[in-house]
């Protein structure tokens, strides 16, 4: 290397150097402005997660002391807020007695979500902190962690505010502010009433409890048709998907957890309702575009690369058997050149059509609007459309092609095959989505490659033949 360019390749170097020592600057310092605030909240704790992202990105070394420096009740707040994967490298980075206690800061539902996530990494690892947690937490959160990931078990927490339905409102009240003080019930709105035995009766919204005779027991409160409770549960075993469509539909903040016999065992709240949202609608639109949403998430490229390619090569064997039926026609292709500049239009005419119809059925499966019995009126509803669709863009087409090589049955071939292609996109747009439902499969997997396959084979079908049949 000559002076000159190695010259400029410690320039470099430098530059770079201090770019890297102005944003760690200017990251500590929001850091410290943020800690040193006296204002509180979940706010807080977000911005600070944030922020040490950005400070691993830069400075490792920093981040990580930074992380030891934390009490153990803010890294509590702040690991819970963390992606699965950076939560898998701080598990790594601090002693497993101290995360221990960091688990038992965090709420149950939270700290059992931790507890698994290390497990998938090193699960020798997670029993070791387990094992330093004390005896009814570390059950408590055995019993969150055996259950499968898709019900509701698995979402609830145990902190709960509870009162027997024939305890006085006042001392339920001071008994709240008991939890609080020693901190054991976090975002507390309702209160879970129940009998003697603990199965649960309903959920009285604090405000109506805090007008009414704080004298009374909360038997009389139910007794006054004046104010209003809720009854809405949730089972430990339904599909967290069923849970969250009855949250939405009942306008709940939070929802109750029992078991078979109505026993209340915990609570989902609002914000693990949102995060069960917004995971269910990212993971539906991966799915649709043919990538798994768990090897996104994480930073290994060959996890990455390998869920892609699968489906790329599912792509590759319909885009192989679309080419086959074209080279069907091969002749035909031969004698008008203009086919093989109309195909394109032809193929993304229909596949566009039908992800807008496989969009929406896939999306009103999901929120629950349209199910295997609301099938057929579906179907005929998208057929509809594409078809008036159909018969709108089959006449631009017709003229334009027409024009454009001055064959007039050239525009009568791309005219048909557009309505016809189109009316196939409709039909599997919506009925394969219905189909993978009623087999219990996930209508977002899979759904776009099938119907693509479908547009393409049937688009160039109908296209081709029609010109053989017309041209020829």
């Amino acid at each position: 290397m000559s002076i000159k360019r190695l010259f400029s390749f410690l320039r470099f170097v430098m530059v770079q150097e201090e770019k890297i020592i102005e944003d760690t600057q200017e990251i500590v310092a929001k850091l410290s402005e943020i800690l040193d605030s006296e204002e509180n909240g979940s706010n807080k704790t977000y911005d600070v997660m944030e922020l040490l992202l950005e400070l691993r990105e830069v400075d490792d070394e920093l981040y990580i002391k930074t992380l030891k420096k934390f009490p153990n009740e803010f890294l509590a707040d702040v690991v819970s807020e963390m992606p699965a994967h950076i939560q898998e490298e701080v598990s790594d980075l601090i002693s497993f007695r101290r995360l221990a206690k960091v688990a038992t800061e965090m709420d149950t539902d939270d700290a059992a979500d931790f507890i698994q996530t290390i497990s998938e990494h090193n699960e020798n690892r997670a029993e070791e902190i387990l094992e330093k947690i004390n005896v009814e937490d570390r059950e408590e959160i055995r019993n969150l962690i055996s259950y499968e990931d898709d019900v509701a078990g698995a979402y609830m927490q145990i902190e709960l505010f509870t009162a027997k339905i024939n305890e006085n409102i006042d001392e339920s009240i001071k008994n709240l502010r008991n939890l609080k003080n020693k901190d054991e019930v976090k975002g507390v709105y309702h209160v879970f009433i129940t009998d003697d035995f603990g199965k649960f009766i309903c959920s009285i919204g604090l405000e109506e409890v805090i007008i009414f005779d704080r004298s009374e027991t909360y038997e009389k409160f139910l007794e006054s048709s004046q104010y209003v409770w809720n009854k809405v549960t949730a089972n430990h075993k339904d599909y967290i998907r069923d849970v969250v469509e009855r949250v939405s539909d009942y306008n709940l903040s939070v929802i109750p957890v029992v078991d078979e016999a109505g026993y209340l065992l915990g609570r989902i709240t609002s914000d693990d309702i949102y995060d069960i949202m917004e995971d269910s609608a990212t993971e539906d639109i991966f799915h649709m575009a043919g990538v798994n949403a768990d090897a996104e998430s994480g930073e290994d490229f060959y996890d990455v690369a390998k869920s892609r390619g699968f489906w790329l090569a599912i792509n590759l064997v319909t885009a192989i058997a679309a080419s086959i039926v074209i080279g069907l026609f091969d002749q035909t292709i031969g004698k008008f050149v203009s086919l093989a500049v109309l195909m394109p239009i032809v193929a993304s005419m229909g596949g566009n059509a039908g992800t807008q119809t496989l969009t929406v059925t896939v999306r009103q499966l999901a929120i629950g609007e349209i199910d295997w019995e609301d099938g057929l009126g579906t179907i005929k509803k998208e057929i509809l459309i594409s078809l008036l669709n159909g018969l709108i863009f089959a006449v631009l087409i017709g003229v334009i092609a027409h024009l454009w090589f001055g064959i007039e049955s050239l525009g009568l071939v791309i005219a048909a095959s557009t309505i016809i292609n189109l009316f196939i996109a409709g039909l599997f747009g919506s009925t394969i989505p219905l189909i993978l439902t009623r087999f219990d499969i996930d209508p977002a997997i899979g759904s776009t490659v099938l119907l693509t396959t479908a547009t393409d084979i049937f688009g160039f079908l109908t296209f081709l033949g029609l010109a053989k049949l017309i041209l020829v």
